[in-house]
């Protein structure tokens, strides 16, 4: 009996040991539970297909991986866990999950992680448009492309306040550039992942500010005092062997290192050293004719108007009614077109011109004012052919429009920037501009049948007998004949100062500042990029204004 009351009382303790297990069990799992929390996320956008990723859990257990990832790692600690996701390609990850189970397999919880790119892909990058050689922009247009957005980095001697790349093709302006080649500019561009692009360098280029028979594509910084100094020149030349002086000289270019100037009366090219103004006779005789020839062997008849592109000389050989050319390294003088006074078009020696006062040129062609037939001739250099660009053939006047629809008065200077040409239209008292590839003749400046000194804007200035003209890209100089004036246009406003003379002037050449100088006469105006050279004409004098 008694052991059978034993038996009982066990099995009555056990019921109730294994009720108050199950209420224990039941009551730690609500109480307990695996909570997991991110750490340090994937970077949003990662060059690393195997990058790393750090979350915190307050049981150890087993990892396991859901969505688009996966890891070696299958093992969590109490505490925060780096495990290194598996190779992924490149894409966007939204799905990837962490699920961690205790050991006994009754708890578990899951983590997603937080969205990523992964992108190890760099952007490739083409040249579409180089930089033309020779330039004559000093801040020069670039297109390339790249497949992918991102910074841009320039490296070499270019630079460009343009920093962002589009994903097609980019133009980018050049930060200025000095008159030099340029062949170790690269650009790369780096993506939002860090992706760096390949290395592309720019194709080399030469920028070159020679245009329009000066030196062009910066603006001039002349002092605020604007001082006129004698640079060569005195007296009128006797003896037109004599190399120092000049007898009615009328115009005047440069290729930056030399200055070359028709002394018209003696029928001679001179060459002045920039640096230490040197002279020597270029080319003719110093007397007229119209022979060709190697420098002094040739001869001219009162030329009257000089460009250059850098390699030749171009001259207006007025009284011959003929454009020669000179070669400046070998001096050699050749005809390039005209044979007698007329108007007819044609290639080389089968055109006419009459008495062309102003020639400039953009490289590629000449413009001659053909002063006595109110016109503006076009002449190709490589191929010779003569035609009319502007002005009513042998018809004076004053009519802006299109091409030959437009007249002009006695046309002298010319000038070009190499989109438009400038023309110091002298019986008009006016500056006149000409679309290149239009043809369209408007007035830049002055007022027609109104000579004057007024400055101003537009026709609200006036001229009196414009006679040359240069520019510096940005503004017009011109030499003001009758005026006894130089005068500063800009180009974009119409603008018109008085940079140094005054109108009552003539007389004395008086070196001073500005409008306390003196000038009987200018005609002819170039300018090297730094400083600007004027012919006084009647005085016999080459001035400088720095």
């Amino acid at each position: 009996m008694k052991i059978i009351l034993i038996y009982y009382l066990l099995i009555t303790l056990s019921i109730i040991i294994n009720s108050c297990s199950e209420s224990y069990k039941e009551e730690y799992s609500s109480k307990v539970s695996i909570v997991l929390a991110e750490v340090t996320v994937v970077p949003s956008t990662t060059t690393d297909a195997t990058p790393d990723y750090t979350f915190s859990s307050n049981i150890a257990g087993y990892i396991t991986h859901g969505g688009s990832c996966s890891s070696s790692t299958t093992s969590a600690i109490s505490g925060n866990n780096t495990i290194t996701l598996a190779s992924l390609s490149d894409g966007t990850y939204s799905d990837c999950t962490i699920t961690v189970t205790n050991q006994k397999l009754d708890l578990k919880s899951s983590l997603t992680i937080t969205s990523f790119t992964v992108d190890t892909t760099a952007p490739t990058i083409e040249e579409v448009t180089a930089v033309t050689t020779p330039t004559h922009d000093f801040t020069p247009d670039y297109t390339f492309s790249s497949t992918e957005a991102g910074t841009i980095t320039y490296g070499g001697s270019c630079s460009s306040s343009d920093t962002s790349a589009i994903s097609d093709n980019n133009t980018i302006t050049l930060a200025s550039l000095s008159e030099r080649t340029y062949s170790d500019c690269t650009i790369t561009v780096t993506d939002s992942a860090g992706n760096i692009s390949n290395s592309l360098t720019l194709t080399s280029f030469f920028v070159d500010g020679q245009m329009g028979g000066s030196k062009q594509g910066k603006e001039l910084s002349l002092t605020a005092t604007k001082v006129v100094s004698t640079f060569v020149g005195s007296t009128r030349i006797i003896n037109c062997a004599a190399l120092y002086k000049f007898k009615y000289p009328f115009d005047i270019t440069t290729d930056g290192t030399n200055l070359y100037v028709v002394d018209t009366d003696c029928h001679t090219i001179k060459q002045i050293v920039i640096d230490n103004g040197t002279v020597t006779i270029l080319a003719g005789t110093g007397s007229s004719g119209s022979a060709n020839g190697v420098g002094t062997l040739a001869s001219f008849n009162q030329p009257k108007g000089i460009t250059t592109d850098g390699t030749n000389l171009y001259v207006a050989d007025s009284f011959n009614h003929l454009i020669r050319q000179i070669g400046i390294d070998n001096r050699s003088v050749t005809t390039l077109a005209g044979s007698g006074f007329g108007t007819s078009d044609g290639i080389g020696t089968l055109a006419r011109v009459r008495r062309p006062y102003g020639i400039t040129t953009d490289g590629t062609n000449l413009y001659v004012a053909d002063t006595n037939n109110h016109t503006i001739r076009q002449i190709g250099i490589d191929n010779r052919s003569v035609t009319t660009l502007a002005g009513t053939v042998g018809s004076s006047g004053s009519a802006n429009g299109v091409g030959t629809a437009a007249s002009f008065f006695f046309p002298m200077g010319i000038t070009t920037d190499g989109t438009n040409l400038y023309v110091a239209d002298k019986d008009n008292d006016l500056i006149r501009q000409i679309g290149i590839d239009n043809r369209s003749v408007t007035t830049l400046a002055g007022t027609v049948g109104s000579p004057g000194s007024a400055n101003g804007v537009g026709t609200a200035a006036s001229f009196y007998g414009p006679t040359g003209i240069t520019t510096d890209g940005t503004n017009l100089y011109v030499a003001e004949h009758d005026n006894h004036l130089i005068r500063q246009i800009v180009i974009s406003t119409g603008e018109v100062t008085t940079l140094a003379g005054r109108s009552s002037g003539g007389g004395s050449a008086i070196d001073d500042n500005g409008t306390a100088a003196r000038f009987n006469n200018p005609a002819g105006i170039t300018t090297d990029g730094i400083d600007l050279y004027v012919i006084e004409k009647s005085n016999h004098r080459l001035r400088k204004i720095d």
